[in-house]
């Protein structure tokens, strides 16, 4: 089958926002074939702790590729304990230079409750300027939501949660079942 005759994985949006001391990634449950909900209750927001080192991840794409890109990010962590900047660049060289990692299709939005990044296939990682990022069909949304909201009184759960809310209402491959997970530095 070629990949323009298959109607592709929509849907997804993660967003992270860091306020008030604390980090929020937020991820809706619905994932798409085509025009078709095939699920609305996926969980794309993980916690992990490699080597007793709490982090969370959100993650748009492909769910195998994600779970092995995670996989990835938990070994980098245990080589590099408490160190997930390093942990993050060293994960987005391998899937840039590595022929079988090149091949997956995901994003990953990653914290440690100090920084947020957000890791892609080109071998980037990226920390926001304004605190608040968001990736999936629905990012752009998100992301648009999430920074309004930013300079209000609502603490980052509350800006995730509206944030989300907003891109729900907009974009199609998104819902409004949300998996939500946070942590404090």
């Amino acid at each position: 089958m070629d990949n323009q005759d298959f109607p592709g994985w929509h849907g997804t949006t993660i967003i992270g926002v860091k306020k008030g001391g604390e980090v929020v990634i937020a991820g809706d449950g619905q994932v798409s074939l085509g025009q078709t909900v095939i699920k609305g209750t996926a969980r794309k927001v993980r916690r992990l702790s490699p080597g007793g080192y709490d982090i969370i991840a959100g993650f748009a794409g492909s769910t195998a590729d994600a779970f092995t890109l995670l996989e990835r990010l938990e070994a980098k962590l245990e080589a590099t304990p408490g160190q997930l900047a390093r942990a993050s660049v060293e994960l987005a060289k391998d899937w840039r230079t590595d022929k079988y990692l090149q091949k997956l299709e995901a994003m990953l939005i990653v914290s440690d409750g100090a920084d947020i990044f957000v890791i892609t296939g080109a071998g980037d990682v990226l920390e926001p300027e304004h605190d608040v990022t968001a990736i999936g069909s629905g990012g752009n949304f998100a992301l648009a939501a999430g920074r309004a909201l930013m300079d209000s009184d609502h603490s980052a759960e509350e800006v995730a949660r509206k944030a989300m809310a907003i891109a729900s209402d907009i974009c199609v491959y998104t819902n409004g079942n949300l998996t939500v997970e946070t942590i404090s530095k």
